[in-house]
């Protein structure tokens, strides 16, 4: 049984039970539609993580993560892992170092910054160097800066260090896949203790932890259809709703050649889209952007 487990509901106000229906309208396309293609132009500098989209400047970001510092090195307290800009069309423009091994790159409508959640939050595999959230940096023109400022430190409320958060700005919170598992943590930052817990209804969607991604979940921003994620190896997006209750599944192209490396990296949602990596597609791998509702934005 799915069930939604809070300890501050007064304090965050995340019982909004109009959310947990879908409105009139609203529907999950049974069939994922494609509308972005990024070709990757450039190798990526580690694995290739997610896809954030910067609505200002119309141009996606592609994280790669995977390079973590050295602890203890004073000449590598910096990751080499690179994040790279596309525009809308998919053409690749630049890339930078930020100097982090970057999970989670998103934009956040209310700081309205870029920023960066990197691998091992939680701190749960050891203390290292430029752990936690980040702002990316961009220079007056526009362009990724070879840099980023911390916002928070590393937060034990996240739990798996590899875990790929996705933010809900109506809310302030994120949303925290554990690895291998179906629960998802809710964390408000900076609180350091999770504020509730998601147990999606894997059974209920016909998949099991092991066919699922290990460490993403996607808040989707449409009520009633907040989550998502990628269902491997029956390519398709399994989409449910804040009590993890599941609603519909949204089928990927037969075509799509996933892999296992999917269950660990190469998803997203930004901009509307959720994102999927195609390794083998194009010299260095294809990033492509599914609509899976008509009521996505």
């Amino acid at each position: 049984m799915s069930v939604i487990k809070h300890t501050t509901l007064a304090a965050t106000g995340l019982m909004l039970s109009s959310l947990f229906t879908l409105p009139a309208g609203a529907e999950v396309l049974a069939q994922a539609v494609p509308e972005v293609k990024i070709a990757l132009a450039k190798k990526p500098s580690s694995r290739p993580m997610t896809v954030a989209y910067l609505p200002f400047q119309k141009q996606y970001f592609v994280a790669d993560g995977g390079l973590g510092p050295i602890p203890g090195d004073p000449l590598a307290r910096a990751s080499q892992s690179e994040v790279h800009v596309y525009d809308e069309g998919g053409k690749y423009l630049s890339s930078a170092k930020p100097g982090l091994d970057n999970r989670s790159v998103y934009y956040n409508t209310n700081t309205h910054q870029l920023e960066s959640i990197t691998y091992n939050i939680s701190s749960a595999a050891g203390f290292a160097p430029n752990t936690g959230i980040f702002a990316l940096l961009l220079n007056e023109d526009g362009t990724l800066k070879d840099d980023a400022r911390e916002i928070t430190g590393y937060n034990p409320a996240f739990g798996s260090p590899s875990t790929i958060p996705s933010y809900d700005a109506g809310r302030n919170v994120y949303y925290a896949k554990q690895e291998r598992s179906n629960i998802i943590h809710i964390v408000e930052s900076p609180k350091r203790e999770k504020i509730g817990e998601i147990a999606l209804d894997l059974a209920a969607a016909g998949a099991k932890s092991d066919e699922i991604g290990h460490h993403f979940v996607a808040y989707t921003g449409v009520p009633g259809e907040e989550l998502a994620l990628l269902d491997i190896d029956h390519k398709a997006v399994l989409v449910f709703n804040l009590e993890g209750k599941f609603v519909a599944r949204s089928t990927l192209p037969t075509s799509l050649k996933l892999r296992s490396q999917n269950h660990i990296n190469g998803t997203g949602y930004s901009n509307g889209l959720f994102f999927v990596y195609a390794e083998s597609e194009g010299e260095f791998g294809t990033y492509y952007g599914y609509r899976i509702s008509d009521q996505a934005r």
